[in-house]
């Protein structure tokens, strides 16, 4: 038919037009930089502000640098000075675990048979060692450490995947920095993933039937990941994040090595994908990590690493905060904002992530008076949720006199400021409910006006083998359990033991957030409130 034009001859088309459109682009970008003058004096000055922290190291990234100028490569150029320029606060973190002594203790997570048995062990250790944590041993600093050789050839790898694969070619360069090119996901040890898994899946570009679909050739990486690698929730006592090799020997690992296995086999063929986290669920404990993939449209997609494609991943619980990693320094992030002396709570004091919170769910700008007394020296105030037994930060904001601003926070979720002062959480205002409607509903316990709780049950969290979930659970009949409410601290109401029927607590002051715990638990009990109908609203 006259005029017609089949896919086939479409797709040629369009991969011809982007490649001309991306040589233009090359084009332009060398006559610019000609016109400039010699590139040696134009070294962007967080390069140059890295190249004098690198010591030792410095002829090696500048190995680097003089590689692509003396090959004439501009876009590979551009990219060395991306990650060399941002390479700051990058290095693989190596931590022990240590007694209320510092001394170090011998922990394996393979040790034990499973997540319960791993648990009973921590216990007896706590038993003879008192309470037991995880504090960094060694940071080694990539700026210190990395060799030429190892960047060059991650940059020669990724720009080559870039242009020879057509499930990349929408990409900006901007987006391909951020989303294909770096050498590292977390904290993890440097290995050469990218020649692995551009060997390992070579396969999958022949088994696409869309070439210009990110997605569909995500969707085979993963499937392969799933083959061979599965979730254990030992791993989340595990001290460091895993690199390649350790994932490869064992196949198993946590949700932030999940995330990261996916990050390298899907980057490595130019898939360009990322992680996202919540610090912490709004709604039961701990915190979680996941992935996304920027489809051929520009739209985030989620999907789980080794567990669930893109379109098939859904996150079960509630949200307050949710960041984005990224290689590249955000400006807008606490550490960039804080003095050199001032200290930020753990997920918020990194300087390479980003709110996107709105991604997610609904969110609300709100304003807080902070009430409570602020300690000395003192810039910012934060919001914290309740989480596993604590208050824990999950954003920031600069506050001004008593007043503080939180933007884009999730609705429907209970809420502390706080201040973060000698790594500590003190409460800088009252407790309060952001409502579906997005009002503030503050919680004070009034104690001129006390009321009868008939309480039928608690929550706590229980582990399965891929994602935590919460489970509305009986008494364990003749177990002791302890009502609080939250007055600037935990207050203790009451104690009974359970029998058959529900749990009476007389003359509790109104108004407040509760919480119901049994004795000796690990306190993954969820908060509460108390309905005009005496009902447990659970937060």
């Amino acid at each position: 038919m006259k005029g017609y034009i089949s896919s086939g001859y479409l797709i040629l088309y369009v991969n011809i037009y982007l490649t001309v459109m991306k040589n233009i682009l090359l084009i332009l970008i060398v006559l610019f930089v000609a016109g400039c003058g010699p590139r040696e004096f134009e070294i962007p000055e967080k390069v140059t502000a890295i190249l004098d922290l690198a010591g030792e190291n410095r002829p090696e990234l500048e190995k680097v640098i003089r590689h692509f100028k003396d090959k004439g490569d501009v876009i590979k150029e551009e990219a060395a000075y991306y990650l060399i320029g941002n390479m700051k606060e990058h290095g693989y973190a190596i931590f022990k675990l240590v007694d209320s002594t510092g001394q170090k203790i011998d922990f394996d997570v393979l040790d034990f048979e499973d997540y319960e048995k791993l648990l009973a062990g921590w216990d007896r250790l706590e038993e003879q060692k008192g309470i037991i944590h995880f504090e960094l041993d060694t940071l080694l600093k990539d700026y210190e450490t990395v060799t030429a050789d190892y960047l060059i050839q991650n940059i020669e790898l990724a720009v080559d995947e870039w242009n020879n694969n057509s499930w990349a070619q929408h990409l900006s360069f901007e987006q391909f920095c951020e989303y294909v090119l770096p050498y590292r996901s977390s904290n993890e040890p440097i290995e050469d993933w990218r020649s692995y898994f551009i060997n390992e899946l070579a396969w999958v570009k022949d088994s696409v039937k869309d070439e210009t679909d990110p997605v569909e050739a995500a969707c085979f990486v993963n499937d392969y990941i799933k083959s061979w690698f599965r979730f254990d929730p030992r791993y989340y006592e595990h001290p460091t994040d895993l690199g390649l090799k350790e994932i490869l020997d064992n196949k198993m690992g946590r949700c932030e090595d999940m995330t990261n296995i996916a990050i390298y086999a899907m980057r490595a063929l130019a898939i360009p994908v990322m992680s996202d986290f919540t610090p912490y669920w709004a709604n039961t404990g701990n915190n979680h990590a996941w992935n996304a993939i920027l489809d051929k449209n520009d739209s985030i997609i989620i999907f789980m690493g080794g567990e669930a494609n893109p379109g098939e991943y859904h996150l079960g619980h509630k949200m307050a905060k949710v960041y984005r990693k990224s290689f590249a320094v955000q400006e807008n992030s606490l550490p960039e904002k804080m003095e050199p002396w001032e200290t930020a709570p753990p997920y918020l004091n990194k300087n390479s992530i980003y709110d996107v919170t709105p991604d997610y769910t609904e969110t609300k700008r709100i304003k807080i008076e902070l009430i409570k007394g602020i300690p000395d020296s003192t810039n910012f105030s934060y919001l914290c949720v309740f989480n596993s037994g604590d208050w824990k930060a999950i954003d920031y904001t600069r506050f001004y006199g008593t007043k503080a601003s939180y933007s884009k926070v999730g609705l429907g979720v209970a809420y502390l400021p706080a201040f973060y002062y000698d790594e500590e959480i003190i409460p800088a205002g009252d407790a309060f409910i952001l409502t579906d409607s997005g009002n503030v509903e503050y919680k004070i316990p009034d104690g001129s006006k006390r009321i009868e709780m008939n309480l039928f049950s608690t929550t706590q969290r229980l582990t399965k083998q891929t994602t935590d979930f919460i489970s509305e659970t009986e008494f364990v009949k003749g177990a002791e359990y302890i009502l609080y409410y939250w007055n600037d601290k935990w207050v203790e109401v009451g104690r009974q033991k359970a029998a058959n029927g529900p749990l009476r607590f007389m003359e509790v002051p109104s108004g407040a957030i509760y919480w119901l715990v049994e004795k000796g638990s690990r306190e993954e009990e969820r908060i509460f409130t108390i309905d005009k109908n005496g009902k447990q609203i659970w937060w």
